[in-house]
């Protein structure tokens, strides 16, 4: 007959894999002039995260306009019909405010999720290879692939919410001084146009901020990780439980 700890241990396993699976993950959001691979990327572009898992999405390129947008392999560089989006954080030249987060909560591990950046100022960033994708182990395109045809793809730049397909934010991107967020916008930049929309002279310079810098970048390189993970809030209010049950089970039985 299994023992009265046997049994406890055996209750706590499934507690202790639940907890184990809520992580927290970081992506920087654009990069710096000298930084390889240039400024329109996503650091590190593929990550593997399961349901329950925070992904923080970190606006780091000073200076930078950029997005989280959900795409599909059909329309890279097209915001995906309700699916979501952090609208375009910019950060000006002498920000020295915390940089803006975005968090990102995996909802549906089982198929992979892509997003790509949805400006368009000087170029869309998308063609030049700022794109990104999650879970990519549960499907079939890599991500060089699904990066080699955003090269050539129409940018459409509509705006999204923070529900997506698979991931859903429950917050704004949290912006202080010094960064700016825009959900949408409406200006020009040669053959591609974003999506108009209420929010007029304002919004319009979003797109045509000077932190979208120059250069070109490239998403042909994969980089799958969970470095740089810590445990999130859940895991460790689950550890202090975990704890706590084992200090009574041990002086009980």
């Amino acid at each position: 007959m299994p023992s009265l700890k046997n049994i406890a241990f055996a209750a706590l396993g499934p507690i202790s894999a639940v907890l184990a699976q809520n992580q927290t993950m970081q992506v920087q959001v654009g990069a710096e002039q000298n930084t390889p691979g240039g400024i329109f990327q996503f650091i590190p572009n593929t990550l593997t995260a399961s349901n329950g898992s925070v992904i923080t999405f970190v606006f780091s390129g000073i200076p930078g306009n950029h997005s989280v947008t959900q795409s599909t392999p059909a329309a890279p560089c097209t915001a995906f019909e309700g699916g979501f989006d952090s609208g375009w954080v910019e950060i000006l030249a002498n920000s020295s405010s915390p940089l803006p987060t975005w968090e990102l909560t995996i909802t549906d591990d089982s198929k992979p999720l892509w997003f790509f950046c949805k400006q368009h100022i000087p170029a869309p960033h998308c063609n030049a290879g700022m794109v990104g994708g999650i879970n990519l182990d549960k499907g079939t395109l890599s991500l060089s692939a699904f990066a080699n045809t955003a090269k050539t793809a129409v940018l459409d730049a509509h705006e999204g919410g923070l529900v997506g397909l698979g991931a859903s934010a429950s917050a704004a991107p949290d912006i202080e001084g010094g960064a700016t967020l825009f959900m949408t916008a409406s200006a020009t930049a040669g053959p591609q146009t974003a999506a108009s929309a209420a929010g007029g002279s304002s919004a319009g310079s979003a797109a045509s901020a000077a932190g979208s810098g120059t250069g070109t970048g490239s998403a042909s390189t994969t980089t799958t990780t969970t470095s740089g993970e810590t445990p999130s809030r859940a895991v460790g209010i689950g550890a202090m439980v975990l704890g706590t049950l084992m200090m009574a089970l041990s002086g009980w039985l």
